[in-house]
Order: C-alpha cells, then structure tokens, then sequence
C-alpha cells in the first residue's frame, strides 16, 4: 500500500465518522432547541413523547414484510430465470427491488390499518 492510498483511506474513515458525528449532533442540537423553545412558549411538549412498544410493532411488521418481499423475489426471479431467457442477474435483482418495494408498501397499509 502507497503513502497515496493510505492517506485516501484515512480521509475516507475520518470524512465517514465525522459526517455521523455532525449529523448526530445537528440532529440533538436542533431536538433541545425545539423543546427549549416550547417550554419558553408553555406549549405542551407532548408530542415528542413515543410510545416504544408502537414504535417496536411498526418496525418488526415493516421488516417483517420487508423480508418476506425479498424472499418472494428470490423464489420469482429464480422461476422467471429457468422459465425465461432473461438473464439471472436482471431477474433475481428486478423481483428482489420489486417485492421488497411491494413488502414496504403493504407494511404501510397494514400499520395504518392497525393504527385506526
């Protein structure tokens, strides 16, 4: 390895963990200034409350359905490639993107459902 390439990889790391840092803290500074300025106005500050087990639903049955729209892209893809001349790389990634999408949205729908 180059002095040329090891100081590409430093700055990669250093640029890469500073972008997470400066995100992070924009992220907390913004947040208290928010809050601070409701309580300045006796605004209720309710509505950064969240519930965790919601918030814990939401998210297993939106990587839930994630999951089974991958697997049924994999099993599509593999029937469009052996049924099909289409090329095994474009089926399987084509199906993959396509149920996965599919998967999300119906998540969607569902934690909406359930919400009402």
């Amino acid at each position: 390895m180059g002095q040329g390439e090891a100081f590409v990889t430093i700055m990669f790391f250093i640029t890469f963990f500073g972008s997470i840092f400066g995100v992070a803290y924009f992220y907390y500074t913004t947040r208290n200034r928010e809050r601070l300025a409701l309580i300045e106005k006796n605004a209720d500050a309710s509505i950064f409350k969240v519930e965790p087990v919601n918030v814990f639903k939401k998210f297993s049955i939106k990587l839930g359905m994630l999951f089974m729209g991958v697997g049924l892209g994999v099993l599509v893809g593999n029937i469009l490639t052996v049924a099909t001349r289409l090329e095994e790389e474009v089926a399987y990634l084509s199906m993959i993107f396509l149920f996965a999408g599919a998967g999300l949205v119906s998540s969607y729908f569902f934690a909406r459902k359930i919400k009402d």
